[in-house]
């Protein structure tokens, strides 16, 4: 059942997530009814999966918080600010019984425990009951009129107080991964278990039973407070392979004997079982046979004794308040909405990530063996070879996008997370904070989403502690009392663009540089622009808060944040301004696996420029040649174009070639020329990352083998525009302070 199990694990914790996204949902819009349903069903259905594992503490916990969502669903309760905080608790408190018994197999500490006996007594209170930690719902009471007594005429009632169930499993339940007897215990927590037998009469002789085949049987009397949709979901995960019949409490004679007809065992056989179990005595098992024999004999029964029919479902439903076309329209959806989850659930296929890992790791393989291939190919001169070659290449190309996509999946669900978050924390802080989200769709490699998520935990918390100030100070400014947080994602570049954006008072510039100052990281009258000064906040045990808390000021965190993102091959800019708030800029490669290069040479080493960084490639003239011994642009169609010297940057020495040639690419909106030797080519490349002895290296962001099996490094354009910027502003600075 290991495979199983954490199915049913990651499913709760999906289920959580959306339980979370509805409750908050539900505080702007509490009487959105559908939000209200899919809260319920969310809920029970991580009861009804822990009760098939024998999750007694998540069965017993969510069964109370289950009844309170079935009263909101009903209209019984009203959503409210306090009730959906308990919920939130709740919530939370389901994920770590998860996290321990189901993930773990561990028992509760006495921390959870307590925590679930408080929460169970809220619950409790909400729903008017006494206030007590039990969970196990109690026997309904008994009727006065229908105490100690049973009815034979007038429809023929039976045993008021208990529900019978007759269940057969199919064959196949046991190797779908069921187990029958996990139904029953589950069952047992909706009250008491009366009477159980089980039936082995469909058992072969043991040289023709199937080990893995179920052959049993089972007629259950069961006394619960529970309506017959809530004993029917108990079955809702096998209701396609057996044979399960229900009848409620106080059921005709009639009904008892239709079941005993549609059962395979033998009539009497099955009317002893009746009998013994309390659900029919004895004198009612010879009325029901002898009306057997009256319609065997094609007699009319008597319309007003024991073997008269009783009322048709329709009439008790629309005695009940339904009208007809409400119950068929219900149906109908029921109906509709089971095919199109069943529908949905045969497009998906759930694959462990490890696997997804191992492809990409193969493919990349297959891209190294290629291109070593279309290299060999080549060197040939063999027409039809190379043609062959070309073709391979291309198929892998595309097995290649096709392996990647399959872990690309859209940043929204990280984004959603944050909507718990910004309550909270806005809370804890006593400030109105509206979270905005846009982007949701933008799709990046599921180990950077993974990876991003802390990251952008201490961003969003800074932005509300820091950034967003006080209603108070808020109304004074002229601003509205409410401040806005907003999360945003974007494909730019051939990268992911993530961004923080606060509208509160913004970096204070002055502030930073005074701190700076202090702590020795910058000389007293050093020239910093903008950017610099913000990159100070990154340092490590920099912070400019008045007063520790809870969430900030002790200086840890945006250095973490930054050392985060470096290690994902990113970047992170602010942009900020007093009073007009701050905008955190995330800069995120697509993936971290095989990338499209543009293969450059420089003296005798190859580097690799990210084919979506490159916007196009030029041959450098003699006059311009000329013109960069005295600066370090050119004149490109009318605009100034910056040039790095990839020579001079790494140091390689040499003397340059006659011929040289521009790389133009693109960062960030702003356009830089890379000089090179030659240019080589489109190239697929498989990141291998850097040595610990590499790792701080400016300007490089991995390594790839090429065909011929030499290494080549991949150019972090990022990083050496930037590193070229500040060695221009060094320069500029020793050139103002020779003058004076």
């Amino acid at each position: 059942m290991d495979q199983p199990l954490q199915t049913y694990i990651e499913e709760s914790r999906a289920l959580l997530e959306d339980m979370e996204a509805i409750l908050l949902h539900l505080e702007s819009a509490p009487d959105d009814r559908e939000s209200l349903n899919a809260l319920f069903r969310a809920a029970h259905t991580i009861k009804g999966s822990a009760g098939l594992f024998g999750l007694d503490p998540i069965v017993s916990f969510t069964h109370v918080a289950e009844n309170v969502l079935d009263r909101l669903r009903d209209g019984q309760l009203a959503v409210s600010a306090g009730l959906v905080e308990l919920l939130l608790q709740c919530r939370d408190h389901v994920s770590g019984l998860i996290d321990t018994v189901a993930e773990a197999g561990a028992a509760l500490s006495d921390e959870q425990q307590q925590a679930g006996e408080r929460l169970l007594l809220a619950l409790h209170a909400v729903l008017g009951e006494p206030g007590t930690a039990a969970t196990a719902p109690a026997a309904p009471p008994v009727p006065k009129e229908h105490a100690g007594a049973v009815e034979t005429s007038g429809g023929g009632r039976v045993e008021s107080d208990a529900w019978h169930l007759s269940l057969r499993f199919g064959r196949d339940v046991l190797r779908n991964g069921m187990d029958p007897a996990s139904f029953i215990r589950y069952l047992a927590t909706l009250g008491e278990i009366v009477s159980l037998t089980t039936l082995a009469e469909a058992l072969p002789e043991a040289a023709a039973m199937d080990p893995e085949g179920c052959y049993l049987g089972f007629e259950i009397r069961l006394r619960s407070e529970a309506d017959k949709q809530a004993v029917e979901n108990v079955f809702e995960f096998v209701h396609d392979d057996c044979d399960i019949h229900i009848l409620p409490p106080r059921s005709l004679v009639e009904d008892y004997f239709k079941l005993i007809e549609a059962l395979p065992e033998d009539n009497h056989l099955m009317g002893e079982i009746l009998v013994a179990s309390g659900a029919l005595t004895t004198r009612e098992l010879e009325l029901a046979l002898a009306c057997q024999n009256l319609k065997a004999a094609a007699e009319p029964p008597d319309e007003a004794g024991p073997c008269a029919p009783g009322k048709p479902v329709g009439q008790i439903l629309v005695e009940r308040g339904d009208t007809y076309p409400e119950i068929v329209d219900r149906a109908l959806k029921k109906q509709q909405q089971g095919r199109e989850h069943k529908a949905q659930e045969a497009r998906f296929v759930r694959v462990h990530a490890d696997k997804l890992d191992g492809l990409i790791d193969l493919v990349g393989e297959l891209v190294i063996a290629g291109a070593a291939n279309a290299l060999l190919a080549g060197r040939s001169g063999n027409a039809a070879l190379t043609e062959a070659s070309s073709a391979v290449t291309r198929l892998v190309e595309e097995i290649r996008d096709s392996a990647l996509r399959l872990r690309m999946v859209p940043i929204g669900e990280t984004f959603n997370r944050f909507q718990r978050v910004v309550r909270d924390v806005g809370r804890e802080l006593g400030k109105d904070i509206a979270l905005e989200i846009s982007g949701a769709d933008t799709e990046l490699d599921k180990t950077v989403v993974e990876k991003i998520a802390d990251p952008l935990m201490h961003l969003v918390r800074n932005a509300m502690d820091h950034g967003i100030e006080s209603a108070e100070v808020r109304a004074a400014q002229g601003k509205p009392a409410r401040g806005t947080l907003r999360l945003n994602a974007y494909h730019d570049s051939g990268g992911v663009v993530i961004e923080v954006s606060d509208d509160g008072g913004g970096l204070k510039k002055d502030r930073i540089l005074q701190k700076a100052w202090e702590r020795g990281l910058i000389a007293p009258n050093q020239n910093l622009s903008d950017s610099e000064i913000h990159q100070l906040i990154f340092e490590a045990g920099f912070s400019t808060a008045d007063a520790v808390t809870n969430l900030s000021g002790r200086g840890v965190g945006m250095d973490v944040v930054k050392k985060n993102i470096v290690a994902l091959r990113g970047t992170v800019d602010l942009d900020s301004g007093e009073g007009r708030g701050t905008t955190a800029r995330i800069r995120l490669p697509l993936t971290l696996a095989i990338i499209d290069g543009f293969l450059v040479g420089v003296g005798s080493a190859s580097y690799v420029v990210p084919l979506d960084t490159v916007m196009e490639c030029l041959e450098l003239s003699a006059g311009e040649r000329a013109a960069l011994a005295r600066r370090n642009y050119i004149n490109l169609r009318g605009e100034v174009l910056p040039l790095i010297r990839l020579r001079d940057s790494f140091e390689l020495g040499g003397e340059a070639p006659k011929r040289e040639n521009i790389v133009v690419v693109s960062h960030a909106g702003q356009r830089t020329g890379l000089v090179v030797d030659a240019l080589l080519g489109e190239f697929q490349a498989v990141i291998k990352p850097l040595g610990r002895m590499f790792r701080h290296l400016k300007g490089i962001g991995g390594s790839t083998i090429l065909g011929s099996g030499e290494v080549a490094l991949i150019l972090d354009v990022a990083a050496l525009v930037k590193q070229a910027t500040a060695r221009e502003m060094a320069a500029t600075d020793a050139a103002q302070t020779a003058m004076h």
